[in-house]
């Protein structure tokens, strides 16, 4: 009788352990994973860019905007490219903010050795930076913000591709355009 007890107990100790592991209270450990804990929860939207959308929009935005090089290097950069985008509409996804997303995708960060760049001061742009890098070579970058006109919003964008630093500081000031014109 003790035996079939114990299966019981154990199966649903499992069961309960399991859930809690997947749940809302267990920090993700990579931006990957970030991604997949949020895509699709109440109030998150996630966007992926295509290297083709991207090349398209250097030649038009650059050409008609800035004429500048280094965008237009650094965005056909790019090999891929990943937006969430979190703003909350019910209660329950505010209290979601209030648990700290932001210092969640900083602890991941950190904890995966991005290192913070500073992309200079730019009206409206406050995006925080950081990159994986060896020497001027930038493989990855992400960068966490927030949607404008949103409360309590919070944007997490992730590039991979081969960048210089100077690229990636350059396609950085114009972030919040980007993302607000692939958000919609």
């Amino acid at each position: 009788m003790i035996t079939k007890l114990r299966f019981p107990a154990l199966f649903l100790f499992l069961l309960l352990v399991g859930c809690r592991a997947g749940g809302p209270g267990t920090p993700a450990r990579t931006v990957a994973s970030f991604f997949s804990k949020y895509e699709g929860r109440e109030g998150f939207k996630t966007t992926e860019w295509s290297a083709d959308l991207l090349q398209r929009l250097a030649l038009v935005k650059a050409a008609k905007l800035l004429g500048g090089s280094d965008l237009t290097n650094a965005i056909t950069g790019i090999r891929s490219a990943k937006v969430i985008s979190f703003a909350p509409t019910t209660s329950t996804a505010r209290e979601l903010a209030n648990q700290g997303l932001r210092q969640e995708a900083a602890g991941i960060l950190q904890g995966n050795k991005y290192e913070p760049i500073s992309v200079g001061s730019t009206l409206g742009n406050d995006y925080q930076v950081s990159v994986r890098a060896s020497g001027d070579k930038v493989s990855e970058f992400a960068a966490t913000g927030q949607l404008p006109d949103a409360a309590d919003s919070f944007v997490l964008v992730a590039v991979n591709g081969n960048f210089t630093r100077s690229q990636v500081q350059t396609l950085a000031k114009y972030l919040p355009q980007i993302v607000q014109a692939t958000s919609k």
